[in-house]
């Protein structure tokens, strides 16, 4: 959660400047300390406040679409920016590229920053956390109706991703930035398209933190007040508890990448690998020879070895730095 209201915290100054004209610095609406305090105030806290996740579906439709605006939009743009890149600076037009050979795409391309890769992609596809609150209010809920719903959720989040990266990396090749959407306020200032696919993007960022706020909140209130029935001064309380948390934690982390990247190589790869394969091969009563038992091992192997390496790249690119 944090690290979604630091992309807001980050980039919603910047997406609202590009609307104006003139030095407008100093103006509160541009500190992203008190537009993320409005914005939790005002929109996370009392959508987190909703006692069911089922209410949060209308507003994960309309975070999906954004997403697909967006992905449309790196398509077309791709034929908006030509190859070599030029940058405009003052009116005047700077080649920034060497020539052709830098708009040929590589399959593979291995750096130090390939360390934050893997564990991004894993947050990327980490909904396990909801899972649970979404099945029990399934109508009829069943493991095949879930496994349908999961199926299609991947799928379209895969979908979505692969297209915004291809075509984003098509775009600007090795001159792409960590974040996509600074890759095209670099080359198209103040175009309207981008400016309002920005605005999109956050919004939907927004909408996913009361999503996830709901099992955070259900998992504390099983530990702590399972024994009693449901209180509104409990459910108020831990809300208010956990929203205070995060927006600490999004205020004073400096750097996004950081979080995606420990996040992703601690939790992601716990929840995505390491604990899936440790569950099936506590809860199974196959032989331990059988492909599906020597499959969860070896994702109970790969999330070890996953984790451990690209967390131990991480904090050597911070000693280096």
């Amino acid at each position: 959660m944090s690290s979604y209201l630091l992309i807001i915290k980050t980039e919603l100054p910047a997406a609202i400047s590009e609307f104006l004209n003139g030095d407008h610095s100093r103006s509160w609406y541009l500190d992203g300390q008190i537009l993320l305090l409005i914005i939790c105030i005002g929109i996370v806290f009392p959508l987190a406040l909703l006692p069911k996740i089922g209410f949060l579906g209308y507003t994960s439709s309309l975070s999906f679409f954004f997403m697909v605006f967006f992905a449309l939009v790196v398509i077309i743009k791709k034929w908006s920016i030509p190859c070599p890149l030029t940058l405009n600076y003052r009116e005047e037009c700077f080649q920034i590229s060497n020539g052709t050979d830098d708009c040929k795409p590589k399959l593979f391309h291995f750096a130090k920053e390939s360390a934050y890769a893997i564990p991004t992609m894993a947050f990327s596809f980490l909904c396990h956390t909801s899972i649970l609150p979404i099945c029990c209010e399934l109508q009829s809920p069943s493991k095949k109706r879930m496994q349908n719903v999961t199926n299609t959720a991947i799928a379209l989040s895969f979908l979505i991703y692969f297209i915004s990266a291809l075509f984003g990396y098509l775009t600007f090749y090795d001159k792409v930035e960590s974040e996509l959407l600074q890759s095209y306020s670099k080359y198209l200032p103040h175009d309207v398209v981008v400016m309002t696919v920005k605005l999109c993007i956050l919004f939907a960022v927004l909408l996913t933190v009361p999503l996830i706020h709901f099992p955070a909140r259900k998992a504390l209130m099983m530990m702590f007040f399972s024994n009693f029935p449901f209180s509104w001064i409990y459910h108020f309380s831990i809300t208010l508890a956990l929203n205070i948390v995060i927006v600490l934690l999004a205020i004073y982390v400096p750097d996004i990448r950081n979080v995606f990247g420990v996040v992703g190589a601690s939790t992601s790869t716990c929840l995505i690998f390491i604990f899936p394969g440790l569950f099936y091969l506590k809860l199974s009563r196959e032989d331990f020879l059988s492909w599906k038992k020597l499959g969860a091992f070896v994702l109970l192997i790969l999330g070890i070895l996953v984790g451990n390496f690209s967390l131990a790249l991480i904090i050597f690119d911070w000693i280096n730095k």
